[in-house]
Order: C-alpha cells, then structure tokens, then sequence
C-alpha cells in the first residue's frame, strides 16, 4: 500500500470565545480538514495544505489560543485506510447536501425545468467547490455530476451556436483528472479535428487554470447538454460531419452515460482499460496518450468499415 503523509494540527481555544471557535469549525470546513478526537485536525500532507494550516495556526494563537503544526507518516491508534474512511464519510456528507438541493429543482417525467441559469451556476460552483477539497475521489461524486447533467437539460443557453475552428486554435484545453472514455475522447477530438497543437491540463477547479478552456465538467459550455456527452456536444458545435466521429460518438455516449441508446459496447472495454491504467499508477498525460492512440486505430477501423459497406451499397 501507499505510504502517506498526514498534517495534523492540535489545538486550544481560549475559554468561552464562541467567535472564535465557530471561525475555526468555518475555516477547517473550508480546508476539508476533518477532525481527529476532540482538538486535533488532519489534512494530507501537500505543500498548499501546509501553508493553509500554518496561516491558521498563526491566528490562532494570534487571537489567544495555541496551535502546533505537526508532520507525521504514522498517527498511533488509527490507521491510513481509517483516516480516508474520515475524508470520504465528510465528503459523502457534502455531496449528499448538493444532492439534496438539486433533487428539489429537477423536472417532474417529461416537464422542463423551472430553474434558472443562476439556479444551475450556484449549484455547479458548490460543486466544484466540494471537489477542491475531495482529496480521495468520493465516490458520490459522480451521483452528483449525472444529476447535474439531467439538472442542465433544457437549458436554452448558447448550447447549439456552431462555432468556427479558426478560433479556437494553440489552445490549453483542461479537463479533470484520471481521465476516462468521454474525457479522452474528447481530448482526441480537439487534437486531431479542431486544434492540432492543443496543449492539455488536468484539473478540479477551472479557476487555477483561467487561461484555459474547461471542457467535460460540470456546468461549463463544452460539457454535457441536455442527452449529450462532451464528444456529441463538442462535434455538434464544431459542426464535424465525419460518419466515423459519429459512430465513436455512439460508443463514447453509451459507455458515459450507460443509457444504452446505441447499443454499442466497445465503450465498455475502453472504459475498463483507461480505469486499469490509472490504477496502474500512470499519469493523467501518459493515459491521454495512449489513450488517443486507442481512439486513432478505432476512428480508422470505423471509417473503413463505413467505406465499404457504401461501396457494397
């Protein structure tokens, strides 16, 4: 198993300061700090954690109270595998609130949705503000983005305006980490179809990156809209009328969103390859790669298929 590093910082609080303890619950919330016994809190140990701990650290004991900072490979009495059971229970918690609101704006069964474009972006921006600080991938992390994604159909925003190549060229294109089918099929798309020399970054939080063009996240504009994947969206606003791209589109489609329309199920292996790779300990760009790689010899296969059954016709 992986060795990891842990930040724990131990603390007291002056005596009847209610301010400044609910300051401190806020502040560690925000850090997605969870708390270990009853004045002591941890965070993996990652150098922009570390200078977070140290700032509050530094004010608390500025406003009267004390705090230690400590660096630790092993805490006694509770193992790794305990602690991320810590991180992802808060998470799930988080995730679970968002839920919670979004369920309460979803469409009835074939009725549009009532809510607004700021409905949508409040919800999106808690969101990603939770994926800052899901340090272990919480699994309910993807109930929301499907919800979010059903949250979105409707919209009227500038979805279906088609788009000109020419501009979108020498781009950075950032999408989030451990990509998977429709990520790097998408990142495949932009490189081969629409901006040859993109550059590529990986990323929870677009704010990080504001120089480049967010796609296959929550609530951005090359994302899913109303049943579409990023890749069918990302060809419809390209307008890109390749039958080979459409029959990828297809596959991609039905291995992201699992609703089966197409009845394709190459998407199911690739899916299970990009997974294995990532569990393999390769990084983001290692499996874009390869993984453009796989979609090249697809897109080939494809095309000729579709050439020949023409000529049979």
């Amino acid at each position: 198993m992986t060795e990891r590093s842990w930040l724990l910082l131990l603390y007291s609080l002056p005596a009847k300061n209610g301010a400044l303890r609910l300051s401190m619950w806020r502040q560690l919330k925000r850090l997605g700090a969870v708390p270990l016994k009853t004045s002591a809190s941890v965070l993996p140990d990652r150098q922009e954690l570390h200078e977070s701990f140290q700032w509050l650290a530094q004010r608390l004991r500025e406003q009267g109270g004390d705090a230690t900072l400590v660096r630790a490979d092993d805490i006694d009495g509770v193992s790794d595998d305990e602690i991320i059971t810590l991180f992802q229970q808060a998470r799930t918690a988080d995730y679970e609130d968002i839920l919670k609101d979004i369920r309460l704006l979803l469409p009835a069964k074939g009725k549009k949705s009532l809510a607004t474009s700021e409905d949508r972006e409040k919800l999106a921006t808690r969101f990603q503000v939770v994926r800052q600080i899901d340090f272990f991938d919480c699994p309910k992390a993807a109930d929301v983005e499907m919800l979010m994604r059903r949250f979105g159909e409707g919209a009227t925003s500038d979805k279906m305006k088609t788009l000109s190549i020419k501009n979108y060229q020498q781009r950075t294109w950032l999408t989030r980490p451990r990509p998977e089918v429709d990520r790097v099929g998408s990142a495949w798309l932009i490189q081969r179809f629409i901006d040859p020399k993109a550059t590529f970054v990986f990323a929870n939080d677009p704010a990080a990156h504001p120089e480049a063009l967010p796609y296959d996240m929550v609530g951005v504009e090359f994302g899913h809209h109303s049943d579409h994947c990023t890749f069918e969206t990302l060809l419809n606003r390209f307008t890109l009328d390749d039958p080979g791209l459409k029959k990828i589109a297809h596959i991609i489609h039905d291995a992201d969103l699992g609703d089966g329309r197409n009845g394709t199920q190459e998407g199911a292996g690739l899916l299970a390859i990009f997974r294995g790779w990532a569990q393999m300990g390769w990084t983001d760009h290692d499996i874009l790669s390869r993984g453009c790689d796989c979609f090249d010899a697809l897109h080939r296969q494809l095309s000729n298929r579709t050439r020949k059954n023409i000529k049979k016709q």
